[in-house]
């Protein structure tokens, strides 16, 4: 198992690699937004799925948000955040470079793990998924993990702290103050019923 702590899993993230680490959800697997198509790869991931975009706070997310959304994202964000909500809004134009989806949206989410935002918070957003292979139901142990990534660095210490291993809530910003369900997940967003 290649357990890391923080500092190897900078390097290792710098390097253009993924890591694999715990978020309140199910355990994630995140690049730099510039090495994307790492997480692709190790994944066999459909490039048409978009990632989500993984922050430690609100206003390290801010710049990604197009100028029509920002409103409706503070209030969701200031609402449910940290927690298992993942918002897709639409990006802004100086981001849309770093964007993995067709429609010029972006899913964001602040994770209430303290292990996922003290990394983001020194590596600065990290783009992510769900640390399975594609089409396949993924483990919630470390050791399963390895199992099914054994190349990648796993942040440590183990044990993780407990996750609820249900996926998030994802809604999606449709104009001004509306938002259409996705999937549901823990989170109840009040704002569309």
């Amino acid at each position: 198992m290649n357990l890391v702590d923080r500092e190897s899993a900078l390097k290792t993230l710098k390097s253009g690699l993924p890591i694999i680490f715990p978020t309140d959800t199910l355990p994630a697997i995140g690049c730099l937004p510039k090495f994307s198509n790492t997480i692709y790869k190790f994944k066999k991931r459909d490039k048409n799925k978009p990632l989500i975009l993984m922050g430690s706070e609100q206003k390290q997310l801010i710049d990604y948000v197009h100028e029509s959304a920002k409103e409706d994202y503070e209030k969701i964000a200031s609402t449910y955040w940290p927690g298992a909500l993942t918002m897709i809004i639409p990006s802004s134009e100086k981001q849309a470079l770093m964007l993995t989806s067709k429609d010029l949206t972006l899913g964001l989410r602040i994770p209430n793990s303290h292990m996922a935002q003290s990394l983001i918070e020194e590596t600065g957003p990290l783009l992510t998924s769900s640390a399975n292979i594609s089409g396949f139901t993924g483990s919630m142990t470390v050791e399963g993990i390895a199992f099914d990534f054994p190349t990648l660095k796993i942040l440590g210490p183990i044990p993780w702290e407990k996750s609820s291993c249900k996926a998030s809530t994802i809604i999606s910003w449709k104009k001004s103050g509306k938002w259409r369900m996705i999937r549901e997940g823990e989170v109840l967003v009040k704002e569309l019923y």
